[in-house]
This record gives C-alpha cells, structure tokens and sequence, in this order.
C-alpha cells in the first residue's frame, strides 16, 4: 500500500493506536523539561529537541511490527522509502520542496509586513544584529552574516532532513496514506492537524510562540496544518515520502527567517509573523485556493470540450 494506492478504508484502531503511541513517546522525551524548573531554558534541551523527533519514527516502528507485519521490502515501500516510483519526478519534488517551503515562509512574512503585523529591516537588519555578540559584530559585518544564513538555508535543509525524516516517516509515510480513504484533502488537513497537535509538550512550555498556553497549542495546529497541506501534496505527488522530509528540513531551517529580517523597535509577535504564524496560513491558505480553483476550471473546460467533441 502507498500514497496512490490506499486501503479502501480507515483503519481507525491502528491509526488511533499510533496516534497514542506517538503523543505518549512524546510527552515522555520532554518529561526532563518539565520536570526541570528551567523548562526550555534546561541543559536536557539539547537533547531532547533532536530525540523527539524520532518518536513518530518510533510509533511507525511499533506499527510495522506489530500491525502491518510482512516483508521488509513491502513495508518499506508502503512507507515511501524504496523504492522510487520516479526517480526524476522523486528528484525534481524534493528539490522543489526545499526551494519552495522557504519561499512559503518567505511570502507568509511579506504578508506579515504589509498587514502591519511585524517590522522588518532589511537595511540593517537590527533585530538580527541585536541578538549578536559585540565581538561577531566587529569581526564580521551583518548584512554579510545575514547573506551567508540565506544562502546556507538549502544546505541546513538537507542536514536538517536527517531530523526530518524522524517525524515524516511517521506523518506523511505512515499515517496519510492510511487516512486517504478519507479523501486526499481531509486526508492531508487531518494529518497536519495531528502533526500540530502532537508538538504540545513543546509548545506548552513556550516553544515557537513564546505562547506556554492553549492558544500555542492551537496556532501550532493550524500552522502545521497549512504548511502540512504543502508537505502533504509533495507525498502524494511523488508517491515518495523524501520531497517531504527535505520539505520539512526546509522549513526547520527557514524557521529563524523573520528574526533574521526584523527590526529591534519591536519584537515581532510569532502568532502573527513567524514560521508557523498567520501571515504564512494566509500565504498557503491563498496558494491551495489557486490550486483548487484552477483543477476546477480545468475539469470543467475540459467537460465542456468534451461535451461538444472538441477534446484532443
């Protein structure tokens, strides 16, 4: 089974299952930050930031061994990994995914700014220089700072993709193909919903939005469902889970964009222009509406075409 060949209906026990399992393997890597007085600001941080991404991969894990027994060459080709579908069309996505999730951000900020949301210079880049050492400054000037970490961002996608691939084996290569019985649209919404819900024990804590509260909760649930859209897409297109994993790695590494271009007259507010933010859910949100409205259009030239025996 994969992402074009689904079963022909939900299995809501296993997937109710990995979702538990995923959510508890979560909650239990973050235990030390909450136990830790110091929350996010504790040295476990390091650690637990990193380990906790595998935790979907765990969940995967459990599930092929002990729902989705069979040949290890099946399973790995139900989850996406091998073999390849399309080489070129594998290729060509995930090089489009890590191009196109920082220019999503990108856009989500740009919306930010001209809602009046958050400041930006991109002149001299004062939020950025502001978070610097005095000495870096000196030694290096910032705006080629800036230059050097846009630059680095499809290199830090790739790297970042090794962490990646810890949460979209289990997202996009287990838990979406098993939800497309639903139809391919609640199939990706749903499984971006979870993907945000699952990043609580963080964002609990202030991770992201600086929102320790249910209202982080809920904007990291719709962001991840928006950006969740365009990761899911580039899955079910490529019938390969790796567009998605260095789609993710992309946006993991875009994510200290708006910090990069902002001001230090206000500190922006990253309900409103961060990674995950509002400006992004209305860049996505106004991309998936093209999308739809252009196969609409197309499916109906084409039914009206054919309606006339004008069709190719």
């Amino acid at each position: 089974m994969n992402a074009h060949s689904p079963p022909r209906n939900v299995r809501w026990m296993p997937v109710g299952v990995f979702i538990v399992a995923s959510f508890l393997l979560s909650w239990l890597v973050c235990l030390p930050l909450w136990v830790d007085a110091g929350g996010l600001a504790s040295p476990a941080t390091t650690w637990v930031l990193p380990v906790v991404m595998f935790t979907p991969l765990l969940a995967t894990a459990l599930m092929t061994l002990t729902v989705d027994r069979g040949a290890l060459g099946a399973q790995v080709r139900r989850l996406g990994i091998w073999p390849l579908e399309s080489a070129h069309r594998t290729i060509v996505l995930t090089v489009v995914a890590i191009v196109l999730l920082p220019l999503t951000i990108a856009a989500g900020l740009t919306i930010s700014a001209c809602l009046g949301l958050v400041q930006l210079d991109l002149d001299e880049f004062s939020g950025f220089a502001a978070a610097l050492p005095g000495n870096v400054q000196e030694a290096v000037p910032v705006r080629t700072l800036v230059i050097v970490q846009l630059v680095s961002i499809p290199v830090a996608a790739v790297l970042n993709g090794f962490l990646a691939f810890g949460e979209e084996i289990g997202w996009r290569g287990w838990l979406l193909p098993e939800l497309q019985p639903l139809g391919v649209w609640p199939a990706v919404l749903l499984t971006g919903a979870i993907w945000g819900a699952w990043h609580s024990p963080l964002i609990l804590l202030g991770y992201n939005f600086n929102q320790p509260n249910p209202l982080g909760v809920v904007a990291m649930i719709v962001g991840c469902t928006a950006v969740g859209v365009v990761i899911g897409w580039l899955r079910i297109w490529s019938n390969s889970v790796w567009p998605a994993v260095f789609g993710h790695g992309a946006l993991n590494a875009t994510g200290g964009l708006v910090v990069l271009l902002s001001s230090d007259e206000t500190a922006p507010n990253l309900l409103l222009a961060g990674p995950l933010g509002a400006g992004t859910v209305i860049a996505v949100a106004t991309v998936a509406l093209l999308v739809v409205l252009v196969r609409k259009t197309t499916s109906t030239n084409r039914g009206w075409l054919r309606s006339r025996n004008l069709s190719p």
